[in-house]
Order: C-alpha cells, then structure tokens, then sequence
C-alpha cells in the first residue's frame, strides 16, 4: 500500500520531479497552472514548458498565442539537462508544429511515464487543436505515451468513434491503444448517467465509476491526468496512479469554488480544508 502523501509539502532534497508540457491559463484553472498546482498539492515538485499563452477567464478562452517551436524545446532541453523527470504530462498543444517538437523532445530526452490529456475544445467552443495537429499527434506523439485520456468528444475525434456508453467506450480505447499508446483511459464524464471511465492496456478492461457533483467544473480533464502523472513520478502503476487520482478528482471537484462572473468552478487545491493540511491516501 502507497504511504500518505501530505498536501503541499515537497522536502526531500531528492524530490520526485514531474514535467507538464501545456498552455498557460490565465485564468488558472487548467493548463500549466492546475498542473503544478496539482503536482506540489501530491508532492512532487513540478517543471513545465508552455506550449501556447491563452487569454481565457471563466466564460471560455478568448486569444490563443503560439509559442515558436524552438522556444518549446528549449524549455524541455533546460529542465530535462537539470532534473530527473519522473513522469510528464502533456495537454494543450494546438499546432502541428508543436506535437511535431514535443515529438522529438520526448525521444530525444527520454521522457518517461508520458500522460497526455489530448485537449481539443474549450467548453465555449473554441478550436484548442487544429485537424493538421489531430492529424499528427495520432500518427507520431500516440505510439509515445504512456496513457491517454480523452472524454467522450475527445476520444471521437481521435478514432471516428461515437462514444455513448460503456460498449462504445471501450471500443474507443482498444481503437487507441491499437493507435500505439500503452494504454487509454475513455471517460465517461461526458457520456449520460453515473460516469464510468474505461481503462484498455491491450491485456485487458477496467471500469472505474464514479459520481457526479454539482458543480460546473474548469480543468477537471488536467487536474485527472497532472494526478496521475504526479503519481507516476512517485513509482505507482498506471492502474495504482488512476486509483489514486479519480479519488483525488472527485475531492477536488467536491472542495472547489465558484469564481468569477461565467458561474464556474475552480480547483483549488486540497492543502487546506477546515480541519487543516489534507492527507489523500490510497484507502480515502
């Protein structure tokens, strides 16, 4: 059994290291700023490379901005030269130019445990992959992951799949792992009912239910998979580091707040509650 992890507390001057590679939201709720949020919140010390700057608040994304290719890669060559990166988890990406760079880097680095998050759409509709980089994430970053994990619309996009129940979910996630990915984990977040995520590593099915909370959550897709990638980096399995991460979504969703004027709900971190530092352990 995995020992407690305390919230916000990384002391050990060997920490485990975690790379996110994603946008930067200005709003803070997902992107780069949930995942190291996420990261120091389970206990390893996070690093990360911005892959575009989007203007977004809590009615949707506004302005995305690329970032030139060359200055993705340097991010990843300065921390991956200095660190050693236990696990990275990858979202927003947008161009092909960026999947293309993220690629390369992550052989050229030998970047283990990769998680990637294949941010699509924001919840107002804007376009946060283009086709030419659906395109080219399925055919050269896909075969490079450790895990993906799309929703429902996700997952469609990726394989021409409808995914609309438990029978479609899987079917979704053999399609992706066939794609090359070690594993895919379908969730049904977006799929009518109780949610169940499917989980397919070519050897096999696995079902991990859950709940559904009354909020309207921004970032949830980041907090799911940083968690697992900050997992990953302490030593767990992908299935212990799914475990621990759909317990610790469904605290997080629960503990949120609602800020700003679009009626959103926010990750806030688990650090602190009402009685104090909050301790997530594999029987929570």
């Amino acid at each position: 059994m995995n020992k407690p992890v305390r919230s916000q507390q990384i002391k050990d001057a060997s920490a485990k290291v975690a790379l996110s590679i994603a946008a930067s939201d200005s709003s803070s709720g997902a992107g780069i700023q949930a995942d190291l949020a996420v990261f120091r919140d389970i206990g390893v010390y996070g690093v990360c490379a911005v892959t575009n700057v989007t203007a977004q608040n809590s009615s949707g994304v506004h302005k995305i901005f690329k970032i030139a290719p060359r200055v993705i890669a340097g991010q990843i060559d300065a921390v991956t030269r200095d660190y050693q990166i236990g696990a990275c988890k990858i979202g927003m990406l947008y161009s092909p130019q960026a999947v293309g760079v993220v690629c390369e880097r992550i052989d050229r680095r030998e970047i283990p445990n990769v998680v990637l998050d294949p941010v699509m759409c924001a919840k107002n509709g804007e376009i946060l992959l283009t086709e030419p980089a659906v395109k080219r994430l399925k055919r050269w970053l896909m075969p490079k992951v450790t895990l993906v994990t799309p929703n429902a619309q996700e997952a469609n996009r990726l394989t021409g799949i409808d995914v609309t129940d438990r029978d479609s979910a899987r079917d979704a996630a053999k399609a992706i792992v066939e794609m090359g990915a070690q594993s895919a984990l379908v969730k049904g977040g977006h799929i009518s009912g109780e949610p169940v995520d499917v989980f397919y590593d070519g050897d096999g099915f696995e079902e991990y239910a859950g709940k559904r909370l009354p909020k309207t959550m921004h970032g949830t897709g980041c907090v799911l998979s940083a968690a697992i990638a900050a997992r990953l980096a302490l030593g767990d399995s992908v299935k212990s580091a799914i475990e621990f991460a759909k317990r610790y979504v469904t605290v997080a969703i629960d503990q949120s707040i609602r800020i700003g004027k679009g009626n959103m709900d926010y990750y806030v971190g688990l650090g602190q509650n009402e009685s104090g530092p909050h301790i997530l352990t594999t029987d929570d």
